[in-house]
């Protein structure tokens, strides 16, 4: 297929390197024949096995986006998390125990025994 022709081009075209490996990656990986393959033209290559290493490919990126936005979830939502303790307790005078401060001085109206002075 000539250049002008392709119209899979790239979003990020520093990832086209990166593709072409993860291309033959996926191929190896199906145990598909890659003896046809001629240099990186795919044309004698069966639709069928074409589809499956396309297909494969975009479900192994769709899962990556998917780890990836997990984890930024949960990084934001930890990140939420110690913020708002944090801020309980600038606005609070938490009693600090050998963990830490008590959660139970976090609960509203609730007051820590205090400790005898020695």
């Amino acid at each position: 297929m000539g250049s002008g022709q392709r119209s899979n081009t790239l979003m990020v075209k520093e990832a086209a390197q990166a593709m072409e490996q993860f291309k033959y990656e996926v191929a190896n990986e199906l145990n598909i024949n890659m003896q046809p393959i001629q240099g990186d033209y795919w044309g004698y290559m069966t639709a069928r096995d074409c589809g499956a290493v396309g297909g494969h490919m975009v479900k192994r990126m769709i899962e990556a986006a998917e780890r990836s936005l997990a984890e930024q979830a949960a990084y934001q939502a930890t990140s939420t998390f110690r913020q708002t303790v944090n801020t309980q307790q600038a606005g609070q005078n938490l009693s600090a125990g050998p963990g830490g401060p008590s959660v139970l001085s976090s609960i509203p109206g609730f007051t820590q025994p205090q400790q005898p002075q020695q």
